[in-house]
């Protein structure tokens, strides 16, 4: 991820609508979520949420896929991941105990972002 990519993620995260939708993305895991589903628990109108879920589709955070007729969301994980590598690119100057915490953080999602990419 570049600089430009990663402003663009950082700047559709800081609404606090999206920010609370995309961690409601996150929970929900590779299912996703429908769009009334998404809009009810975050309590927006639905114009409003479809607002910010282009936002966060046009930063490469989400994904969308068509269910006969209903469209889920899911969070784009590879993404996600990309935003936290360019935030701990040049982390710690060599001391590598002090990234520790967020490197296992970070990793306990790995074996469910390695299904969903297969």
């Amino acid at each position: 991820m570049d600089q430009r990519q990663a402003l663009t993620a950082f700047g559709a995260l800081s609404q606090e609508t999206r920010l609370h939708i995309i961690r409601m993305l996150v929970v929900s895991g590779p299912d996703g979520m429908a769009a009334g589903l998404i809009a009810e628990k975050a309590e927006v109108s639905p114009s409003n949420v479809s607002f910010h879920l282009k936002e966060l589709e046009r930063a490469g955070l989400i994904t969308q896929q068509r269910e006969s007729r209903s469209i889920i969301y899911t969070a784009h994980y590879e993404t996600l991941g990309g935003l936290i590598r360019f935030l701990m690119e040049d982390c710690c100057g060599g001391n590598a105990e002090i990234c520790a915490p967020a490197a296992a953080v970070a990793a306990c999602c790995a074996p469910a972002i390695k299904e969903e990419l297969q």
